[in-house]
């Protein structure tokens, strides 16, 4: 399996021969004014042919319609049935319904969809609109979970531990957002939100391998600045029992999970490919927390 980190919520996961995108954003700018502080780690005329794309809510950080333009019509676009019907008014025709509790198989992925705490909708007279879901990609000897926006709550490991636990297997990699918010905020933001502490449990209550996090470094919004959420986590890490399995990703950099029958799955990251176009040199690595591993 390969996570490439393309920047805010939109990686390009691919499992064997199965090439999925979430929830893709391209935009320079967020919402026309908030502007973008990296650019894309692969530029999106540089994607690779992908099998589908995976929409999990219609917030403009997620859900860009230029973006959505700009990529093939030719493949499935998953998305909450609501947000899908809503996406096929507007001439998407390849929005497809994924409910939650439904699942869909992509070659050999199987693709399970739950419900994310998190109110989605894109407007303020939209409530109707505010399904948001969360992942978990299912390739049977690797898996991948994408939680999209949510927050922690004692089920959001449900769908994890449903599918998986059951027959003994372990999370591979959990990608989870983070995010941070002034204390006046705080409150409110966790209870749609995770910041970088509630990732960390959520983390261990998957019992995953690795963790992955994203929502950092693309985009500056009103009360955080781009980089806030990832300079606390990585200063929790330095001493916290988790922080080996965390790998921090700039946008263009990829993890590449190596499977190992005796000792389990080891990360290994490297630059995208640079027929991608997104190669980037630079790691955000806290000093210590991501030692190389074995070749």
């Amino acid at each position: 399996m390969k996570v490439t980190y393309i920047g805010h919520a939109t990686l390009l996961i691919e499992m064997g021969a199965v090439r999925l995108l979430t929830d893709p954003n391209f935009d320079r700018k967020l919402g026309g004014f908030l502007p973008r502080v990296s650019p894309p780690g692969i530029p999106i005329e540089k994607l690779p042919r992908l099998d589908a794309l995976l929409l999990t809510h219609a917030h403009a950080d997620h859900l860009s319609f230029d973006s959505l333009k700009a990529l093939p019509s030719d493949i499935p676009l998953y998305a909450p049935p609501v947000i899908a019907e809503w996406l096929r008014r507007r001439g998407h025709r390849h929005a497809v319904d994924l409910a939650p509790e439904a699942s869909v198989t992509i070659g050999d992925v199987t693709v399970s969809a739950a419900l994310a705490t998190h109110r989605g909708n894109r407007y303020g007279f939209d409530r109707w609109r505010s399904a948001a879901n969360m992942y978990l990609l299912d390739a049977g000897s690797e898996s991948c979970f994408f939680a999209g926006d949510t927050a922690l709550m004692p089920h959001t490991h449900h769908l994890v531990e449903g599918t998986l636990g059951g027959s003994g297997r372990q999370l591979d990699v959990a990608l989870l957002p983070i995010g941070y918010a002034p204390r006046w905020k705080r409150a409110g933001f966790r209870r749609g939100h995770l910041t970088h502490d509630d990732a960390l449990t959520l983390f261990e209550r998957l019992n995953g391998r690795v963790l992955v996090p994203y929502h950092w470094g693309t985009f500056h919004h009103v009360t955080a600045r781009a980089h806030d959420a990832i300079t606390r986590l990585k200063a929790t890490l330095e001493a916290h029992h988790l922080r080996a399995a965390v790998r921090i990703l700039e946008p263009g950099e990829t993890l590449d999970l190596v499977r190992d029958r005796e000792s389990g799955a080891h990360p290994r990251r490297r630059a995208a490919d640079r027929a991608f176009g997104g190669a980037r040199p630079t790691s955000s690595d806290v000093p210590g927390v991501n030692p190389p591993a074995p070749q």
